[in-house]
């Protein structure tokens, strides 16, 4: 598990956003929740959240939407649409605005888990990776203009 992960979850209904939280901090995660799209993206400016649970209808916009504006504000957040609506339009929809997933409600607690611990562990290996490429770079980079360098 990633330590001290931080998740948002979006969803209008009080019930899901409590159980959802309740589930995830007993795994160690640092939980925050959302119940629609403004307060979502205001919280992602105030805050950086490894993952976001969004619901896919929302009262003041559609979750697709919300997809949208959080790439904007956090390019690299795993984003995982929760629906109880599930259509092959809504699943394509999300799929075409960068939803790393898509799950159906009511979901298992081991499906869901297992989707975080699986997309986090993804996002620390590109993380991990992209830092080792730069010093690689960097130290690269300075072999080079010390034997460019005259003596």
């Amino acid at each position: 598990m990633v330590k001290n992960a931080r998740i948002l979850v979006v969803d209008d209904e009080e019930s899901i956003r409590t159980t959802l939280t309740a589930i995830l901090e007993d795994e160690g995660y640092i939980v925050d929740c959302a119940a629609n799209g403004k307060e979502a993206i205001e919280k992602s400016h105030a805050n950086f959240y490894n993952i976001a649970l969004i619901d896919f209808r929302l009262p003041d916009m559609d979750g697709t939407e919300l997809l949208t504006a959080l790439k904007e504000t956090t390019p690299k957040m795993i984003k995982i649409m929760v629906t109880g609506y599930p259509s092959l339009h809504n699943a394509v929809e999300s799929v075409n605005k960068r939803a790393d997933a898509f799950l159906m409600k009511p979901v298992s607690i081991e499906t869901l888990l297992s989707t975080v611990r699986n997309l986090l562990r993804k996002q620390h290996e590109e993380e991990t990776f992209n830092e080792e490429k730069v010093k690689e770079f960097i130290e690269t980079r300075v072999r080079n203009l010390e034997t460019d360098v005259p003596p």
